[in-house]
């Protein structure tokens, strides 16, 4: 009887203890999710999606469902591509799009794209748009500060697109554009005669303000001239000149004469 009972043997009962803390171990572990930060878990049970999903931290879950994590923080796409313009002119754009998994649509991300979903809607979602965007402007526009306002148009056509498939559009930043050498040279030098026109209109509109303020100033000089004439009557000048003899009288390095003027003022004549 001892020798058909295992646990009799003390050895196969160490293995056959040792066989049963491993299997609790695994099922544990199998219980057992940590979803990481910045992460939703998705749940398939049986090979269906489950609507519900995991949100970060330690969770205990049925050990024979599989866990799928997908990322919810922002992600970065670069993208270089070679578009038309309204001239119909070939132009390299290199552009970066912000974008994120909406957290509430990652089980139906998972279940009817798949956790490659960049690849196989948001990569080709962007080529589209940008596309179609470009070729509504010049090369000029796409040259100069309108690339902001390209960059915003982009973005406005992106995020209903995506945000049907669960995809959450931050921003699109047109980073660079390259026009053909020809083109980007005939441009700048358009631009540089602009600035030097707009140097020069500031320059003459300056040097016509102040014109105006030098006539401003002379007419004021002349109308000040004017009302000080007005006020020398004929005796206020006698008076002055009678002054003036008196003090040119009493200088001691003269030696002067006085005689009745024509107008009635002192003639002087002075010697040493």
């Amino acid at each position: 009887m001892a020798e058909g009972n295992p646990f009799a043997n003390p050895s196969k009962k160490m293995i056959i203890s040792g066989i049963v803390v491993i299997a609790v171990i695994i099922l544990i572990s199998k219980m057992l999710v940590i979803i990481p930060s910045g992460h939703v878990g998705v749940k398939v049970f049986f090979g269906k999606v489950q609507s519900e999903t995991l949100d970060e931290g330690i969770h205990i879950i049925n050990p024979i469902i599989k866990v799928s994590e997908m990322s919810v923080r922002t992600q970065q796409i670069s993208e270089t591509a070679n578009v038309p313009s309204q001239e119909g002119l070939v132009v390299n754009l290199d552009l970066s799009i912000l974008f994120s998994l909406d957290p509430r649509q990652a089980a139906t991300v998972y279940r009817t794209i798949g956790p490659n979903y960049i690849e196989i809607v948001v990569i080709p979602q962007i080529r589209s748009v940008v596309r179609g965007a470009t070729a509504g402007y010049d090369a000029k526009a796409l040259y100069t500060a309108e690339r902001e306002l390209i960059a915003n148009q982009m973005g406005e056509q992106l995020r209903p697109m995506l945000k049907d498939r669960g995809i959450i559009v931050e921003k699109v930043m047109l980073r660079s554009v390259k026009l053909p050498d020809i083109l980007s040279t005939a441009i700048e030098r358009k631009l540089e005669a602009e600035q030097q026109a707009e140097q020069m209109k500031f320059v003459l509109d300056r040097e016509k303000s102040e014109a105006e303020r030098k006539r401003i100033e002379a007419k004021g000089i002349s109308d000040y001239n004017l009302e000080v004439t007005k006020g020398l009557s004929d005796s206020i000048l006698r008076l002055r000149g009678i002054e003036a003899t008196k003090d040119l009288a009493k200088s001691e390095n003269a030696k002067i004469v006085v005689v009745g003027g024509k107008d009635g003022l002192p003639l002087i004549f002075g010697g040493h």
